[in-house]
């Protein structure tokens, strides 16, 4: 009869614990054991017109979500161009906590919004994950008196609206955001760098191969084609250590004195108010992809620096970003007032 008395009292407390658990949802196992996935298709939102950079980026992420079956519904790409991006960002909030859309993350939503092309900031949406980064390579024509990044590292600190300096495609872009730190770096006037702004790279590369400037800042698949024929020299990168191939030649700041380490990027985010589970979801399939084969084959074959961070990880660095480009951005007059 004793062990019957506590067997049963054993089963009272039992169910009592039971349901406790349940009441104060200290069960948070019952969320794990049911994560979110996707259950129809997944957009890929890109706020630039097809063929970009960008656009790659996101093609190339839908053929290894495809390939590796990261994704197990269909993914499709949407490009919404417009406004700096503007545009995909007000589409991507249309959809608020809905984890089936998501979209390619530039430089630019941190640097539009503090030169007040956007009112949309990272913060107004669900960072998710930071992919790469895209480090700027220094071009001067083949027969340039500026032979070293330290011929131009003088020039700028000396004179440096000596230096006619192509841009493409907008001011406070990273190209001339690299340009800018580095002359800051040195000691040179920023506010009194000569920029001109050219519709593409290929209009830049142009105007350098005609002498009408006397650099292009640019990321390092632009400039390969003329490098590789000899029309031009690269001087210098951004990155923190010299990068591979045909660029393993090429000096990084770093090494020539001059303490810069710089490099515009790509993410991803989502539309504002995702669930914890959500954003859990992505950060299991986006480290995942960063992973990949395919994806690091592809990063290589581009110069791209593989620097994945998750979602808490990309909100912690950007906001970081965002306080020293306002800086840099601040110095070239392109801040907005506040």
């Amino acid at each position: 009869m004793g062990h019957a008395r506590h067997s049963l009292n054993f089963s009272r407390s039992a169910r009592l614990l039971l349901a406790l658990f349940a009441m104060t949802g200290v069960a948070g196992a019952w969320a794990q054991a049911n994560p979110w996935s996707p259950d129809k298709n997944v957009e890929i939102v890109v706020g630039a017109a097809p063929g970009g950079s960008g656009d790659k980026t996101a093609r190339l992420i839908q053929k290894v979500f495809k390939d590796e079956q990261l994704v197990r519904t269909s993914v499709s790409i949407v490009n919404k161009a417009g406004g700096g991006g503007t545009i995909s960002r007000i589409y991507l909030n249309q959809h608020a906590g809905d984890a089936h859309y998501i979209s390619i993350a530039p430089l630019n939503i941190i640097t539009n919004y503090i030169n007040g092309v956007s009112k949309l900031s990272y913060e107004d949406l669900t960072p998710l994950a930071h992919l790469y980064d895209e480090h700027i390579a220094f071009a001067v024509g083949a027969d340039s008196p500026i032979k070293s990044g330290k011929d131009l590292a003088d020039q700028l600190k000396q004179k440096p609206e000596s230096v006619v300096v192509a841009i493409a495609t907008t001011l406070g872009n990273p190209n001339h955001i690299a340009t800018a730190l580095v002359a800051k770096a040195v000691g040179g006037d920023v506010k009194r760098l000569k920029t001109v702004v050219f519709n593409s790279s290929g209009e830049a590369s142009t105007a350098l191969l005609g002498g009408h400037v006397d650099l292009v800042p640019s990321s390092i698949p632009v400039l390969l084609p003329l490098f590789r024929s000899g029309k031009i020299r690269l001087i210098g990168v951004t990155s923190g250590r010299r990068l591979s191939g045909v660029m393993a030649d090429v000096p990084t700041w770093k090494e020539q004195g001059v303490d810069v380490v710089f490099g515009s990027w790509r993410g991803i985010i989502g539309p504002k108010d995702l669930g914890a589970r959500q954003i859990a979801y992505w950060d299991h399939v986006l480290s995942r992809l960063s992973q990949s084969s395919e994806w690091e084959k592809e990063l290589g074959s581009n110069y791209w620096v593989n620097s994945y961070r998750n979602s808490k990880d990309a909100k912690s660095y950007w906001a970081e970003q965002s306080g020293e480009l306002s800086s840099v951005l601040t110095g070239i007059g392109l801040a907005r007032a506040k």
